[in-house]
């Protein structure tokens, strides 16, 4: 038997019949269940078939073929076509979307789109709603097709949608869930206003973004927001233009308190994961099929890692975020 802790002679007993069923360790396994985690986990975590049999040598002196480690992660293909289409709830006061890319072979190698959307429930639970390989960049209408998808699976109601500024994702959004509000990613629109200017005056512009998106109120963020104007307009009005553009998606969030911002503002939620899944990735360079792919970025999202940082889970300081939610939403709220 493979173990954890390496290879177990044992000696089944039998009797004439063949009637005898062992439970600890039924007929005809090699493996017991924590051996096929330890495999799962070390797939996880970004080693190739090659690089986890040279690891289970190493460490449990155990021989197991690389064809055998891709039976072994081939047997969450079932589980993860099955989370992928589960029913969901029917609010989500919260949702986040993101996209990242990585290399899938398609043919050839080709960078792929990978959409990703997390959403917080009315308990304050973090879930990944869907993830999708795209075929081409991402765009808004992609982004429908996979909003929608979310419906079908029961989304009735969000009430925000955070994402990155896209071109025409504010109508996306419209056209799936009416009702709910796009707050742009505060993060992304700092370092998009970043690209535009020289980095020597980054020390200045920096702490002059922050005055605006910490602002009390809408109408001491545009205050602010002038004041930066005629300072900087002059020499940097791409990023005058890219602020006057977003500004419609970029103030719901300042109708709430500090705690609450904190959950609304940004994608760092989003961020992280996608930090992981480009961990995951980057020691394989890339995938040779888009099943693959999803096959790493599933086991990531379901790892859980000890000490908390694991993506699903309750946000913290949600109860607080939850009561302000119900005084805006709450004739679309049944508690």
């Amino acid at each position: 038997m493979q173990t954890e802790v390496g290879p177990v002679r044992i000696q089944v007993p039998r009797d004439r019949a063949g009637s005898f069923a062992p439970r600890i360790v039924p007929k005809h396994v090699r493996r017991l269940d924590g051996f096929n985690e330890a495999i799962l986990s070390l797939y996880a975590k970004g080693l190739t078939t090659g690089e986890i049999s040279a690891h289970l040598a190493d460490v449990y002196d155990a021989d197991v073929s690389r064809e055998l480690i891709s039976r072994v992660t081939d047997s969450v293909v079932d589980e993860m076509e099955a989370w992928r289409q589960r029913p969901l709830d029917r609010i989500y006061p919260v949702v986040f979307i993101d996209a990242l890319v990585m290399k899938i072979r398609q043919g050839q190698v080709a960078n792929r789109p990978v959409y990703v959307v997390v959403g917080i429930s009315l308990d304050g639970e973090r879930d990944v709603l869907g993830m999708w390989a795209g075929t081409g960049g991402e765009g808004a209408k992609q982004w429908a097709g996979y909003l929608t998808e979310l419906r079908n699976r029961g989304v009735e109601d969000v009430f925000m949608v955070c994402s990155d500024g896209l071109k025409g994702m504010t109508d996306a959004i419209e056209q799936v869930w009416p009702q709910a509000v796009h707050q742009q990613c505060v993060v992304h629109l700092v370092l998009a206003s970043l690209r535009y200017t020289n980095r020597k005056d980054w020390q200045k512009i920096t702490p002059a973004l922050r005055e605006i998106y910490t602002a009390p109120t809408v109408a001491a963020a545009e205050a602010r927001f002038e004041a930066f104007a005629t300072e900087f307009g002059d020499q940097y009005p791409a990023v005058i233009r890219l602020w006057r553009t977003s500004w419609p998606q970029f103030v719901p969030f300042l109708d709430y308190d500090h705690e609450v911002r904190k959950v609304l503002y940004t994608t760092n939620i989003i961020e992280s994961l996608n930090a992981r899944f480009r961990q995951a990735a980057r020691r394989r360079g890339h995938f040779p099929t888009e099943q693959a792919a999803m096959k790493v970025l599933y086991l990531v999202v379901q790892q859980k890692r000890r000490g908390g940082g694991s993506i699903t889970g309750r946000v913290y300081g949600w109860a607080k975020a939850l009561n302000a939610l119900i005084l805006a939403y709450g004739d679309r709220i049944a508690i």
